[in-house]
């Protein structure tokens, strides 16, 4: 399985780029999101991937960001969403937005997306809007405070606490020493103290 690419663009288009690593091209279906931030053909980028395998196909899905892979791969669980359907939603709404949309039940928001009728939108909802706690906008405000809140904030869901009580550990812990947002190790034992 390809699970992450790192290469040359050779060409670049909404919804595709064909991107050159170890002297071949790759065709990688890509979301709106993921072809606005891709640097200019004949730079080097690296995406991560998601492999689809049948009898007849192999087709890669890249995105620049690691958020909007697990939110495809939660995507595609839903019946009647396949990859294809899936880039769709993410190129109709930014991650963001999409989860923001599922969890608070916005069914209008999700049928603007073209090809999301009003019963797909329904099971979007019912099927997703409990599994995307660790895709919530929440990590903004983990990136407020300092570069390892992020990577601090995924070992602790990692270690099986809830999301928003590791992140009020990591804003306490940054309250009380604003230097720790820029350690992680030292972070991480802060917020570990203050978890439990």
């Amino acid at each position: 399985m390809i699970a992450h690419l790192r290469g040359r663009i050779l060409s670049k288009q909404p919804g595709q780029v064909i991107v050159e690593a170890g002297g071949v091209g790759y065709d990688v279906t890509i979301s709106v999101p993921t072809f606005t931030a891709l640097a200019a053909e004949g730079a080097e980028t690296a995406l991560h991937i998601h492999t689809q395998v049948r009898e007849d196909l192999l087709a890669l899905f890249g995105f620049i960001s690691l958020g909007e892979k697990r939110l495809f791969e939660r995507l595609i669980t839903v019946s009647g969403v396949g990859p294809k359907l899936a880039v769709t939603i993410l190129s109709g709404l930014n991650p963001e937005m999409t989860v923001t949309a599922i969890r608070g039940q916005d069914h209008a928001m999700l049928t603007r997306i073209p090809g999301v009728g009003k019963k797909l939108a329904e099971r979007l909802v019912v099927e997703l809007k409990d599994k995307l706690e660790d895709l919530a906008t929440a990590p903004a405000a983990a990136a407020a405070a300092g570069p390892a809140a992020d990577d601090v904030l995924s070992a602790l869901v990692n270690l099986g606490y809830q999301r928003p009580a590791a992140l009020k550990a990591i804003e306490a812990a940054v309250a009380k020493n604003k230097a720790l947002g820029a350690n992680f190790d030292e972070l991480f034992r802060a917020a570990l103290q203050l978890i439990r």
